[in-house]
């Protein structure tokens, strides 16, 4: 079985109508699933690159700001064979049952740029209103990716607008 370390991200946008998300299809292995941007972090990656990398490879935005960053520290220099950074996600995530075992940590975020029409591996990259969001997930929750239906769930209950 393999096991997977993702980054993932709520971009957020305020606008008069209230706060929105960055939501995107993902088309990859022949499914298709409304998701968030965000994917698995390459071997000894930095969680905030591997965040950047993320976010941009699938929606062309380009990372301006990440809360809980300013909480980062490494040991960069204590023992230059073995190196590790600690920060404070938004959110953490484990699956608990399911084909692919994996943790990620979702983090809020601040991006500019403009939208690509596809990304690596998704398309229909948009901007959603929270309240829209909430809607989908209320009429099938199942079109939306296992992980992130839940970290979605979670930012509607304990996000403050």
């Amino acid at each position: 079985m393999s096991f997977y370390v993702n980054a993932r991200a709520f971009v957020e946008r305020v606008t008069e109508q209230g706060t929105e998300l960055l939501i995107q299809t993902r088309t990859k292995k022949n499914e298709e699933s409304l998701e968030l941007p965000g994917g698995r972090l390459e071997l000894y990656e930095s969680i905030l690159d591997g965040l950047k990398r993320e976010v941009y490879e699938e929606t062309g935005l380009i990372v301006t700001e990440i809360e809980g960053s300013e909480t980062r520290v490494d040991t960069r220099g204590i023992n230059p064979d073995f190196e590790v950074e600690c920060l404070a996600p938004y959110c953490v995530y484990q699956t608990i049952k399911g084909p692919i075992d994996s943790v990620g940590m979702y983090f809020i975020v601040k991006a500019e740029g403009t939208l690509l029409e596809t990304g690596d591996d998704t398309v229909d990259i948009r901007w959603a209103s929270v309240q829209e969001i909430q809607r989908l997930l209320t009429e099938d929750a199942k079109q939306f990716s296992d992980v992130d239906r839940a970290g979605i769930m979670y930012y509607v209950k304990h996000r403050k607008f």
